[in-house]
């Protein structure tokens, strides 16, 4: 079977299991792909086809277009004190017209801003927001044009300067003149942690937080810090981030946190990225029309 026609129940666990440690890891793609080869699958079918069918496909994945007539979309800079570099960039996406907007920050996965968060953002401007994804790598560069050597960057960078960088741009971003003084923030992986982090150190400064497969914050004493309303998406099947889902909806729970949790039947880390074979179409959409909803519900 060639691998743009298998579906993502035809590819084994193995091979998910091993794409998922060289998505968090300094795996590179060609030892990835030669592990994959080694894998015997029960029942047939080439592990190397089912490896190379979950390596991302950015431009036949994209929903919305840089071009699209609903919005408009650029890169700026802000000062981030006390980050990797004191300077970052990011995409900024908002709906035409003169606004003012409810703002919300896109944090991307470990290997910087990709197409794929750039696309998710502009999904956010056509639904009235303003969008804003800040590339962590600026520091170093910036996106690559490559997830592999973007990981290997972000490896490179303080994780905690990195996550400072990301409270600048929700402060630039909340303060900005579009912006209708509320913000937001979603992420994913990393990006899903961001946000938990931004919810504990900006407290009533963040109106809401929807993180997905993200992990929860190292401290349950930090979570009595969150003031905002949570909306929480995990993957079922996801065990290094599911490792401490307990642990945090019991601290929000002691600590009469506003949250919702919900994880999705049949998922796997990652399920929202449409540009893999992870992705579910259905938990995504679901997923996504529940964060636009949390949105307008406490940013408008």
């Amino acid at each position: 079977m060639k691998k743009d026609d298998l579906k993502p129940d035809d590819i084994d666990p193995q091979i998910y299991d091993l794409y998922d440690e060289y998505c968090h890891s300094l795996m590179e793609r060609r030892e990835f792909l030669k592990r994959a080869a080694a894998i015997t699958i029960i029942g047939g079918g080439s592990a190397l086809v089912m490896a190379e069918a979950l390596l991302p496909r950015y431009a036949e994945a994209q929903m919305i277009s840089f071009t699209d007539k609903r919005i408009k979309a650029r890169y700026v800079t802000y000062d981030s004190p006390g980050g990797n570099s004191g300077k970052m960039r990011g995409y900024l996406v908002h709906p035409v017209g003169k606004g003012p907007f409810p703002s919300v920050l896109v944090v991307h996965e470990n290997r910087g801003l990709n197409p794929h968060i750039e696309d998710v953002a502009r999904r956010a401007a056509t639904e009235g927001f303003l969008a804003f994804a800040p590339d962590g790598l600026y520091p170093a560069g910036g996106y690559p044009g490559n997830d592999d050597d973007g990981k290997v960057l972000q490896k490179s960078l303080s994780c905690d300067k990195i996550k400072v960088d990301m409270l600048n741009g929700a402060k630039f971003i909340k303060s900005h003149a579009l912006s209708n003084g509320k913000l937001g923030t979603t992420g994913f992986c990393f990006g899903g942690s961001v946000a938990n982090y931004l919810a504990v150190n900006m407290g009533s400064d963040l109106n809401a937080a929807a993180p997905f497969y993200g992990s929860a914050p190292k401290k349950a004493a930090d979570v009595a810090k969150i003031k905002a309303p949570l909306l929480i998406h995990y993957a079922e099947n996801d065990r290094r981030v599911n490792r401490s889902r307990k642990g945090y909806e019991k601290a929000l729970k002691a600590n009469n946190a506003s949250f919702e949790m919900h994880s999705y039947a049949g998922t796997r880390h990652g399920f929202h990225n449409n540009s893999t074979k992870r992705y579910n179409e259905a938990a995504a959409k679901l997923a996504w029309k529940r964060t636009m909803a949390f949105f307008k519900k406490h940013l408008s």
